[in-house]
């Protein structure tokens, strides 16, 4: 993974990438809480999750390495929206939907923020139906097929991995990316596409998408390259829930690939 570059003996906190995840709600606390800590494990060196208080706290005391901002309400709402387009300055990328719920209010704040946030951004899970009518860019979005079709209102059960990938060429804007999330993961910009092959039915567990989208923020924040991240997260979560599977069988948590990933990582660059 030569393409995070190689650190600096005199780096300082924060200048191998920063990560904020704006998610959560009432419901949903683990969503963000495990994108967050697959961006740190990914390699990023801070990461703060702005979420309702109450979820924020129930997070405080699952991860101390995760700093959380605690906003007003029970899901994401208007009243939060100036905190977290001036929050969102001081970092690398933004993380937008893990956990956040489908209030319409909270969809309605998803596509300000996505359309007021010029730097990187990733979109993942229930912040992607917020994208229909929205003008972006600098975006990952990391839908799987269901996600897809309501973004894209075309079916695509049954097509062929070539048809998808023409699709998601033709639906991406300049600047953006989409990893398509499937047995087959499907990378795709305006310019190119890839496919990523890792992985098994054992990450069809809760969880595991977050895990992803975590990832993939935290390489853009180090890296600063849309497609390349989007490809080496897909990689990397894959030969993640490949490894737990040959150690554990089925049954592995999302969780349990948050404690590998690292150890993955190292065995991918070491092997490259």
């Amino acid at each position: 993974m030569g393409f995070l570059g190689k650190r600096s003996r005199d780096s300082h906190k924060g200048d191998n990438g920063r990560v904020l995840v704006i998610g959560g709600s009432e419901d949903y606390v683990g969503a963000p809480a495990l994108a967050g800590m697959a961006a740190l494990r990914s390699g990023c060196d801070y990461v703060v999750v702005a979420c309702p208080s109450n979820a924020a706290w129930s997070i405080n005391s699952l991860y101390p390495d995760l700093i959380t901002k605690k906003l007003e309400g029970n899901f994401i709402n208007w009243d939060n929206v100036s905190d977290l387009i001036e929050m969102s300055e001081d970092f690398d990328v933004v993380l937008i939907g893990n956990g956040i719920g489908t209030e319409e209010s909270t969809m309605d704040v998803v596509k300000e923020l996505v359309e007021r946030i010029p730097d990187f951004k990733v979109i993942d899970a229930d912040g992607l139906k917020a994208l229909k009518d929205a003008e972006f860019v600098n975006t990952v979005m990391t839908p799987h097929a269901g996600e897809f079709e309501i973004m894209a209102d075309e079916d695509i059960s049954g097509k062929s991995r070539e048809y998808k990938a023409r699709l998601l060429q033709a639906y991406t804007k300049k600047d953006t990316v989409i990893l398509l999330k499937g047995n087959t993961d499907i990378i795709a910009s305006d310019e190119k596409f890839a496919y990523n092959n890792t992985g098994n039915p054992g990450m069809t567990i809760a969880g595991t998408g977050d895990v992803l989208a975590g990832i993939t923020a935290g390489f853009l924040a180090q890296s600063k390259d849309m497609f390349k991240s989007a490809v080496n997260a897909a990689y990397l979560n894959g030969k993640a829930g490949d490894y737990l599977l040959r150690q554990k069988g089925y049954g592995f948590t999302a969780s349990d690939m948050l404690d590998v990933i690292p150890a993955v990582k190292k065995r991918i660059i070491r092997w490259r």
